[in-house]
């Protein structure tokens, strides 16, 4: 597969910024597991990959601005372009030990994401997509898998945890959906769960209370892997309504209409 110059910037600066994540991985285990030490931890090993991200995009298009998850919006001079960043998406996989976790960089221009990648380290996963390119998994082109019901799908999707989200509506949406699938699956990181629904690996994916740096490269990748991406109503507001579903184009429509079902 042949990537544009800007693809190959978010490449390096994603793959460095995830080797210094695998660094730090392999400390985690070393760490007492107590609230505070570990926590403290994979702070700082979350800033030290927004460093790294933000200086290697910097570097090669100084003007573009940036929304990062720690560090939020840096304006630019050309108002045209944004870097939309994560530096680590599941971040308490990361603080767990558990391999599921990854870099997502996004570019949006005039509005549009036009460019996304997210590496896996642990794994060593490299998901890239660039509007009208297709999508890749390392050098391997994506399509969204084509079973077409619902209950012969694995399904993804978020639960909020302590203190955030609407858990009322979670095992609302979890009794409506659960009894129509094959399975469910909470993988603790969005960008990855979008990157395994443009894979195949699973079906479909939906969740509420993301932010545009969760979502940003993965939905790019899941459409241009031939699937469907819209917000709970079926437009084209996620970052704004924090909500997604992803799938194929027939198990997406099926998936989101449960939902509905579910909201009353």
């Amino acid at each position: 597969m042949a990537r544009s110059a800007l693809l190959n910037v978010m490449v390096q600066a994603a793959m460095k910024a995830g080797r210094s994540l695998a660094r730090d991985f392999g400390e985690v285990e070393n760490l007492q597991v107590s609230r505070k030490g570990p926590s403290d931890f994979v702070s700082a090993a979350d800033h030290r990959a927004e460093k790294i991200v933000r200086e290697e995009l910097q570097k090669a298009r100084p003007g573009y601005g940036l929304l990062m998850e720690e560090s939020g919006t840096i304006e630019g001079s050309d108002p045209q372009h944004r870097w939309i960043v994560d530096p680590l998406d599941g971040t308490t996989n990361f603080l767990h030990g558990i391999p599921i976790f990854a870099v997502s960089i996004a570019l949006e221009r005039q509005g549009q994401i036009v460019a996304g990648v997210i590496f896996n380290p642990a794994m060593d996963e490299l998901y890239t997509a660039e509007r009208g390119g297709g999508a890749f998994l390392n050098d391997r082109r994506l399509r969204v898998a084509g079973r077409a019901a619902l209950p012969d799908c694995v399904i993804g999707t978020g639960i909020p945890f302590l203190g955030k989200g609407d858990h009322a509506r979670c095992l609302v949406e979890m009794r409506h959906v659960m009894g129509e699938v094959a399975g469910i699956r909470r993988c603790g990181a969005a960008a990855l769960d979008l990157a395994w629904t443009a894979s195949g690996r699973l079906d479909a994916y939906w969740e509420h209370g993301l932010a545009p740096w969760d979502t940003a490269a993965g939905l790019l990748m899941v459409r241009e892997a031939g699937g469907f991406v819209t917000d709970l109503d079926g437009g084209d507001k996620m970052f704004e309504k924090r909500s997604i579903v992803a799938g194929n184009e027939k198990i997406q429509a099926q998936l989101r209409q449960l939902l509905v079902k579910a909201r009353g």
